[in-house]
């Protein structure tokens, strides 16, 4: 347990937030799938990148990491698996999961992919099994339940069209158009549901810069040649917007000014426009060459907006809403109800916990403005919930957080960056 102290001055601070979780996790796979050497500077140093970077190594990958460089060098086999067989631990990484899930297709042997107990029983898998089996790959959920853990039963990739449903996660069309270059005769997916673009966006941007392309049609169809092959390059890794939402949002809570260094408007991050969300609320916002700061008003606004396509925003915007002059209404992020918890009920429940009357809907929530009651918020093993719910902390007394170490998924530092707002 963490308590947190408020803050009692604006705020005059640059940030410098880790390297995306998203693109290291990607450009690792891809650089794996290479023939030759990458170098991926800036990367992120945490649990998911560890266990991609593990899990790849007991594949045959070889990768050297430099944690204090922020930089892993990758030497890439050209597609192959040179192991007869693997038994991989992931974690509570559901990027990682789910592109292994894909990736072991392309070996031969019996490959078993299992995680810790949210992801055995929160975070489906059953649809891109299903798309790889119509690929001729056997893939199964072990104990039949669409969950951790999966066995392969690998085979080589011919490839081919299939169908897929990706209403419940990108992550599931990003496994199979990482490995697609790779299946021997290409493979085209038709999309069911509708997948967050921005994520997509993203693994085409990392899959095009490792020189692949892609036919897109509308999101609804892709289609990869055969034949493709991914060249080794040196990739640098942006910083993660997700994680730079936590220190925006402070400013608009505390008010003075809080920059976050190195980021880009333009980014392929989708979560990087949650500033046009503060915007809406008083927020100014001031775009550079070397980075994006927010100045936080008087007083925020209340707003009514749909978060799916930066929904890993969604809790930041949760946890300053009760200070808003009125209701904060967040819409059509069900699909946050699969992800390390179910995110829209966890954040009712903490909330009320403060004392916030909150209205929980299919699809999002309803948060009207309310004095605080000092609490411990439980943060159900998701770092998201942690470093959200801690910035209540900096401007109402009594909070504090639990298990604040289940931020080691995406930001193992979040709370001695947290600090220097502080100074």
């Amino acid at each position: 347990m963490i308590g947190i102290e408020p803050i009692q001055t604006p705020l005059n601070a640059t940030i410098e937030v880790p390297g995306s979780k998203s693109y290291t996790n990607r450009a690792l796979l891809v650089a794996a799938l290479a023939h030759g050497d990458s170098t991926l500077t800036g990367a992120l140093f945490s649990d998911d990148t560890r266990y991609m970077c593990t899990a790849l190594r007991k594949l045959g990958v070889k990768i050297a990491a430099d944690e204090k460089q922020a930089t892993f060098h990758v030497q890439g086999n050209s597609g192959d698996i040179p192991v007869p067989g693997a038994e991989l631990y992931i974690g509570n990484s559901g990027t990682t999961s789910r592109s292994l899930v894909s990736y072991v297709s392309l070996g031969r042997g019996k490959f078993v992919i299992d995680g810790d107990e949210p992801m055995r029983r929160g975070r489906p898998i059953s649809d891109l099994l299903d798309a790889l089996m119509q690929l001729g790959v056997a893939a199964r959920s072990q104990f039949e339940n669409g969950h951790l853990p999966v066995v392969v039963q690998a085979d080589g990739l011919d490839g081919g069209k299939t169908v897929l449903d990706a209403s419940k996660s990108s992550q599931f069309l990003t496994a199979l158009l990482l490995i697609a270059p790779y299946a021997k005769n290409g493979i085209e997916i038709e999309v069911v549901g509708n997948p967050k673009t921005p994520y997509i966006d993203m693994t085409l941007a990392v899959m095009e810069a490792f020189g692949v392309a892609v036919v897109n049609q509308d999101y609804r169809y892709f289609r990869i040649a055969g034949g493709q092959r991914y060249h080794p390059c040196a990739y640098p890794i942006e910083p993660d917007a997700s994680n730079a939402s936590y220190f925006f949002a402070a400013a608009a809570l505390i008010g003075g000014r809080v920059k976050v260094a190195h980021l880009n408007v333009d980014s392929a991050q989708a979560d990087v426009q949650f500033v046009r969300v503060l915007e809406k609320m008083g927020c100014q916002v001031n775009v550079s060459d070397d980075g994006i700061a927010v100045t936080g008003p008087r007083q925020l606004k209340g707003i009514d907006i749909d978060m799916r396509a930066i929904s890993d925003t969604a809790l930041t915007l949760a946890a300053i809403a009760p200070f808003a002059d009125s209701k904060v209404t967040i819409r059509n992020i069900e699909h946050t109800r699969w992800q390390e918890t179910d995110r829209i009920h966890a954040m009712v429940t903490e909330l009320r916990k403060l004392g916030v009357p909150v209205i929980e809907h299919r699809d999002g929530l309803e948060i009207s403005p309310a004095p605080i009651t000092p609490a411990a918020i439980d943060t159900y093993q998701d770092h998201r919930m942690a470093m959200a719910f801690s910035l209540i902390g900096l401007k109402a007394r009594g909070i504090q957080i639990n298990d604040p170490g289940c931020v080691s998924k995406t930001f193992p530092n979040y709370f001695d960056v947290l600090q220097r707002l502080y100074a």
